[in-house]
């Protein structure tokens, strides 16, 4: 027998096998894992299939919310059946996604912006699973990305057709053919989205664009949300001002607690449209709650408005005093501090290449910035407004051209400042 001793290295023909513990430790034998068979024969779903079961889920999840929301809404002593919901839910759908009702008191097109997000995100995730189902995961394939979204967008497309079909049989009058190819288009675009993502063309198209353009794009997007979020805290301050009015309109539709609870939810539904109209306010073209009337900061001409607590949080008048400067000074700040980050960010960038940031790769992201911030808060205003029916409430919501205007123009001067003062300041502090 033969022992091993500190000064007595063992033989290498006693050492221990592959994955076996170190001595002196209990227990089995590490399991080394094996390598992945490769997925080249691995079977795949058929894109039609794919791209229905992706559609279909998404349709239901976005319909569902809305038809539990209308059903909470119409309930009362009695009434409010389960399928005059999901007819009604079916016709919210619709509505949210752009394509207008014909009711008995006028057109019915202003669009519940929170159903719109969350269609759009749903079949973001659509064109995530799709293009995974048919093996395009990490492929980098154009052709299998734009397959994958086309096909998610018809299917979408032949859900939406469907409800048309279901809603105009028993209720307000829709366009089967507005509806599917509305349905076709926000489809394909949003499932585009996702399907670029897992797919990793967009990652290939993000490495291509030029970097200038990459940053505006970027700073473009931080100013129209944060001008957005101003506009959400300002009207969350409104409706909280006017917090009693809002719940003697919810409370003169005597239907109870459910019905009650189910007003709140459509009015939680409009909630984005009223962020982008209070960010419109902000910005100075305001918005409009009928035909020949006006909500600015130095005009407000309204007349008589319908008992919904959407209109809850209006101002009384004009802004004077403090509050005007405030309220005036408000985006050109956010356009300021768009600015300042973007030259934080591109100094940090040119420390880390060791290089000197120059006038010219700072300025022509910062200009860019603008036009896209008008862009994004100009689409985002006309997809908030609408008709509520005819007569006064034709027209309801801000003007989108005069919203990207007063975007470009506010946001692109403020992003401009910020950026050339940040850059002044730090070559004065080395």
């Amino acid at each position: 027998m033969s022992f091993v001793t500190p000064d007595q290295p063992r033989r290498a023909t006693d050492a221990r096998g592959a994955g076996a513990r170190p001595p002196g430790r209990a227990g089995l034998p590490r399991r080394v894992p094996a390598a992945r068979a490769s997925p080249t024969g691995r079977s795949h779903a058929p894109l039609a299939v794919a791209a229905l079961v992706a559609a279909s889920g998404a349709a239901v999840t976005t319909w569902l919310p809305v038809a539990l929301a209308l059903w909470l809404f119409q309930l009362s002593e009695g009434a409010g059946s389960l399928l005059d919901a999901a007819r009604a839910g079916a016709a919210g759908w619709l509505l949210g996604h752009g394509v207008p009702l014909a009711t008995a008191t006028g057109p019915l097109g202003l669009a519940p912006l929170a159903v719109t997000a969350l269609a759009v995100w749903r079949l973001t995730r659509a064109g995530v699973h799709a293009s995974r189902a048919i093996g395009a995961r990490g492929g980098r394939s154009p052709g299998r990305t734009l397959a994958a979204a086309t096909a998610v967008g018809v299917a979408y497309g032949l859900l939406g057709t469907l409800a048309a079909i279901v809603v105009s049989a028993g209720g307000p009058g829709v366009s089967p053919v507005r509806a599917g190819l509305t349905f076709v288009t926000v489809g394909t675009l949003a499932a585009g989205v996702g399907a670029a993502r897992t797919t990793g063309v967009a990652e290939v198209f993000a490495g291509q664009t030029p970097m200038p353009l990459r940053e505006g794009l970027r700073a473009g997007l931080v100013a129209a949300l944060v001008l957005l979020g101003a506009g959400a805290a300002v009207a969350g301050l409104a409706v909280a001002t006017g917090g009693g009015d809002a719940a003697d309109l919810i409370g003169a539709y005597r239907t109870g607690v459910a019905g009650q609870a189910g007003i709140t939810l459509v009015s939680l539904a409009y909630a984005p449209n009223v962020s982008v109209w209070s960010a419109s306010y902000l910005l100075g073209p305001g918005f409009a709650v009928g035909t020949d009337t006006a909500v600015r900061t130095s005009e407000v001409s309204v007349g008589a408005l319908p008992a919904l607590p959407l209109f809850a949080g209006l101002p009384s008048g004009p802004v004077d005093g403090p509050g005007a400067v405030t309220v005036l000074a408000l985006p050109v700040l956010v356009g300021m501090a768009t600015g300042w980050l973007l030259a934080r960010r591109l100094l940090r960038l040119a420390i880390a290449e060791r290089t000197t940031l120059s006038w010219r790769r700072l300025l022509v992201p910062a200009a860019l910035a603008g036009p896209v911030a008008g862009v994004l808060l100009g689409a985002a205003a006309k997809a908030s407004g609408g008709p509520l029916g005819a007569g006064r409430l034709a027209e309801v919501g801000p003007v989108g051209w005069q919203v990207a205007l007063a975007a470009l123009l506010v946001t692109g001067a403020g992003a401009l400042l910020g950026a050339a003062a940040t850059r002044w300041l730090a070559r004065l502090a080395t």
